[in-house]
């Protein structure tokens, strides 16, 4: 029998387990949010169909005008009904202006100038956002009304916070990527091997790189406090003064953190209770691909083919030398080349690679299912690296902005990619890269080891998603899980008390040692000089 269709009896085989069984609780009334688009939507999108399939009523509420995706496939094990979705919109000039700004920061991350300054003026664009939003009072009104037992939220839109907070609600916070939150949210980030987020370190640190990320923690701590300034309006427009909340206090009122990511990926670090990962939730067995694609991959005969996807935010290259430069790196390759591009966009000027063939949309998952993948071409999404390390594919990353450097950062760690910068990116540089990937096993076996690492999980992404979420509804909130550090302050949880304590003592000992010597040795030559004649 073969892999395509034993693949195929598995995933009947888990649906058809998943549906007899009854879920693990009563339905509770979920809500989650999805304020940001692309991958964040797929994510929220996903969160909420599995725990809807799992017998719990499910309304996600959604941030109009945000970059979508069009063309998703349908999900596996699909129920006759699906989830609720609840938009609202903060109007069409609002919305035209967040495109334009989307479309400055695509150009400035595929030019390798992506830096502070490009994040600031996002979290400026969802501060304006969000200040409309909580001004809807007739939203709050119909979702109080629901009364939902729990809210699951993006946490990577510091609106979710705020909004929650309004609500009144309990609620569990999702990232969707590596653990670059960490020390917000209270969990031990040791400096000596935990890298600070936009560090581009690994675990393995020498001096020069410790000290690196030493002074990124404190970099980072700068810029946490510069969006919590961003907000700091929302908060005086929306919040009464002695009211007002803190957002530090706000992290630490999560029930539960979930993070897009896991071990098979992400370098071992300490955890807390009140933290779990689901990374891999989007990835599952192969589907066939449409006929179109599938005749396209028959005539790559024994090299096989090459997908191509820069992630759902950045789906077409608008610098005209990249692209060339990809273009032409893809039409040497002995290789057939499936490229997510939008057809609308590629330019008239510039001949395909006869090799290659673009989409709109891709099928990824079912294409790094197949058996004649070789490669997949990346910006470095956890999604995609994840869906990559399910299905054993090496990776060949084009980090632009965010997550993407670190998530690349991890794969070259585990021996699983190599990483080219968009402004560094040639023609050379792409083709040597691309033939090392695929004619050097290593990188092979070392995706099957992390994919085999991945899999044997106890329990896959989805049941672990449903089971803890209705572990905290059915416990009432997420106390028993959190430390008492959260409730501490910060000169407690670093012992500073304690050793002022210990300094302070052992100083007034040594302080009263040397008096008393000293008083001793006066004594003592008072004596000599009276004895002498």
């Amino acid at each position: 029998m073969n892999l395509r269709k034993m693949a195929g009896i598995r995933s009947v085989f888990i649906c058809s387990l998943f549906l007899l069984n009854p879920p693990l609780s009563a339905s509770s009334k979920i809500l989650t949010l999805s304020f940001v688009g692309g991958s964040h939507y797929l994510l929220m999108s996903e969160m909420s169909r599995v725990l809807h399939e799992s017998g719990h009523e499910v309304t996600m509420f959604v941030q109009s005008g945000n970059i979508m995706i069009s063309g998703v496939g349908e999900q596996d094990c699909k129920l006759a009904s699906s989830y609720k979705i609840m938009t609202w919109s903060s109007g069409e000039e609002f919305e035209t202006a967040f495109k334009e700004l989307f479309a400055e920061l695509e150009i400035t991350f595929i030019e390798g100038r992506s830096d502070l300054s490009s994040f600031l003026k996002l979290m400026v664009h969802f501060a304006s956002q969000c200040n409309i939003l909580l001004n809807q009072s007739h939203i709050f009104d119909s979702l109080r009304a629901e009364k939902y037992d729990i809210v699951v939220v993006d946490s990577f839109n510091p609106c979710c916070f705020l909004f929650v907070e309004k609500l009144g609600l309990p609620f569990v916070s999702f990232f969707p990527s590596i653990f670059a939150d960490a020390p917000k949210m209270g969990i031990p980030s040791p400096l000596s091997y935990v890298p600070v987020y936009q560090s581009r370190l690994t675990d393995r640190m020498d001096f020069w790189e410790r000290m690196k990320n030493a002074f990124m923690y404190v970099t980072s701590k700068i810029v946490d406090h510069q969006v919590h300034k961003i907000f700091d309006r929302v908060l005086e427009d929306q919040f009464e003064e002695g009211a007002r909340p803190v957002f530090s206090e706000l992290y630490q009122k999560t029930e539960l953190w979930i993070y897009n990511t896991d071990f098979s990926i992400e370098f071992a670090r300490p955890l807390l209770p009140n933290t779990i990962y689901i990374g891999g939730i989007l990835a599952r067995p192969a589907k066939p691909v449409s006929q179109e694609l599938e005749e396209f991959i028959a005539t790559s005969g024994d090299a096989g083919f090459i997908i191509v996807t820069l992630g759902s935010m950045v789906s077409s290259v608008r610098r005209s030398q990249l692209l060339e430069e990809m273009n032409a790196g893809f039409a040497v390759m002995p290789q057939k080349v499936i490229w997510r591009y939008q057809q609308s966009k590629w330019p008239t000027e510039l001949k395909l690679a006869p090799n290659a063939k673009i989409y709109d949309w891709l099928p990824q998952n079912d294409l790094l299912g197949h058996p004649k993948v070789r490669l997949m071409v990346t910006h470095g999404g956890m999604n995609s690296l994840m869906e990559s390390i399910y299905h054993g594919v090496p990776v060949l990353g084009i980090p632009l902005f965010g997550d993407q450097f670190d998530n690349m950062v991890r794969a070259m760690a585990k021996k699983i990619g190599i990483a080219i910068s968009a402004d560094q990116l040639t023609m050379k540089r792409l083709t040597t890269s691309m033939k090392k990937l695929i004619e050097d096993p290593s990188y092979k076996l070392a995706a099957a080891a992390q994919s085999k690492i991945h899999r044997s999980e106890s329990l896959p992404p989805d049941q672990k998603l449903v089971r803890w979420i209705e572990h905290i509804i059915a416990s009432k909130g997420g106390a028993h899980l959190r430390p008492y550090s959260s409730q501490q302050p910060w000169y407690q949880q670093y012992l500073l008390d304690v050793i002022a304590f210990l300094f302070t003592s052992v100083s007034v000992v040594i302080y009263i040692c040397v008096k008393l010597l000293r008083t001793v040795l006066s004594k003592l030559l008072r004596q000599n000089k009276l004895k002498k004649p």
